[in-house]
């Protein structure tokens, strides 16, 4: 008789063999010669769950965890992933329900994920559950360039608590110009008291114009060698402060040490996509974006922003 599965939330105890159920999944997926290393020293259910433990499931049979999924809190949005089944468990409804008990988690007005273009079971499994595909998202990269003269910015982690809090103001500021109720001030706080990266704060005189959360390192979201930025912005229109923000990341990235500087755009910001391959980026990865409610999200040719759904 099958064990009963049950959805419940994702506790500390959990996080190791969920670890392991996600990387099996998505290694065995994407064909890899030995699943469990995918990602490498890479973690995201580790950071996501301690950032945001309300968003956090697992499926469990009997003793084992054999599923989860995470959800991250960016105001008014809410991000959708990673969601993995144990391969010995595929097309048995499990991943249906972690992403309904998901759903139920947010009140988020609209709810996006990164999943794979080419995969009709990934796009069925959203599209019922009520999510519209959007645009392609390029996954890029770039090699580091040595230290060179940079733009002006200050590291968030290096604030008082008074001007920590002067700058969350301003990055809720940047990201409300793109989409009303758009805040990573819960990723900014989490990160730095995680010590898996740092948010660029770019200036301009005693202003802030934009802001790059990064991941960096074993155990971060990126991994050894790779400053990640998870999500940076400048004003909606302002070309100049988001060319000055990827300069400014990748001399970060340099004096961090990391060989890699990686971020992802959709196609459908077609002026920060040109900026980022003019500035020596290239597509590793491509995905699809899809959103729940159909038509809502904040995709727009002037629209300068890069982030991490995956």
């Amino acid at each position: 008789m099958p064990l009963e599965t049950i959805i419940r939330p994702m506790a500390e105890q959990d996080l190791d063999e969920a670890d392991g159920v996600m990387r099996l999944a998505f290694g065995t997926e994407f064909g890899l010669p030995d699943p469990a290393r995918f990602m490498g020293d890479a973690k995201l259910l580790c950071p996501r769950w301690r950032t945001n433990p309300a968003g956090c499931l697992v499926a469990q049979a009997g003793a084992a965890v054999i599923g989860s999924v995470a959800v991250m809190d960016w105001g008014s949005v809410a991000v959708l992933g990673p969601l993995s089944v144990h391969p010995a468990r595929w097309n048995q409804g499990l991943a249906r329900r972690l992403l309904e008990a998901a759903l139920a988690t947010t009140p988020a007005r609209l709810v996006a994920l990164y999943t794979q273009p080419g995969s009709p079971r990934h796009l069925r499994l959203y599209e019922d559950a009520g999510f519209a595909t959007r645009h392609l998202i390029a996954v890029m990269a770039k090699p580091v360039a040595p230290a060179t003269a940079a733009p002006d910015f200050l590291l968030f982690s290096q604030q008082r608590p008074e001007q920590q809090a002067e700058a969350l103001a301003a990055c809720r500021e940047i990201s409300n110009a793109t989409f009303a109720g758009l805040d990573l001030s819960r990723e900014i706080r989490a990160t730095t008291e995680q010590g898996s990266g740092d948010t660029l704060l770019l200036r301009s005189g005693n202003a802030t114009t934009g802001f790059a959360l990064c991941q960096e390192g074993a155990g971060s979201e990126a991994g050894s060698g790779t400053l990640a930025v998870k999500f940076g912005a400048v004003r909606p229109g302002d070309a100049a402060a988001f060319q000055d923000l990827l300069a400014a990341a990748e001399a970060l990235a340099s004096r961090r040490g990391a060989r890699r500087l990686q971020a992802s755009v959709t196609h459908a910001r077609r002026a920060a996509y040109a900026r980022m391959k003019a500035a020596g980026f290239r597509t590793e990865l491509s995905g699809i974006a899809m959103v729940r409610p159909e038509g809502l999200g904040y995709d727009a040719p002037e629209s300068f922003l890069v982030e991490e759904w995956r």
